[in-house]
């Protein structure tokens, strides 16, 4: 078997509204853009690849009327920053469509920050780090 620790991930993620979306991860993260794109005739409507070029993953947005996002509390994506939250990141997240909220994990109220993107998805800001 082909030994996999430099795979890239990429996470798909649908939306409702793809300009809030990208709103949220690109002025509220700092990801770059990395393509959108129409689709005519594909079984979405819409597509965006966000993230960090230096990352080993990527989020895929999926704007389609056949798949509504049904995220759960425990829908989580984290992010180990290994460093305390700055508050202004939060100011910023949230003036781009984003929610704090407290988490359903208590676990993660006490490491990090967890917010809601514009589709109901959380995101935990951690201050824990990951080797």
């Amino acid at each position: 078997m082909r030994n996999l620790d430099g795979a890239h991930m990429r996470v798909a993620r649908p939306t409702r509204d793809m300009d809030a979306a990208v709103r949220f991860w690109v002025d509220g993260l700092g990801m770059t853009l990395e393509g959108r794109k129409l689709e005519d005739g594909a079984p979405y409507e819409e597509l965006a690849f966000v993230g960090w070029p230096e990352a080993a993953w990527h989020l895929e947005l999926v704007k389609d009327a056949m798949v509504t996002p049904n995220p759960t509390e425990e829908d989580l994506l984290v992010l180990y920053l290994a460093e305390p939250i700055d508050d202004a990141l939060v100011v910023r997240i949230e003036a781009a469509g984003g929610v704090a909220v407290d988490a359903r994990n208590p676990y993660w109220n006490e490491h990090g920050v967890t917010v809601e993107d514009p589709d109901g998805y959380r995101l935990v800001l951690s201050t824990r780090g990951w080797s």
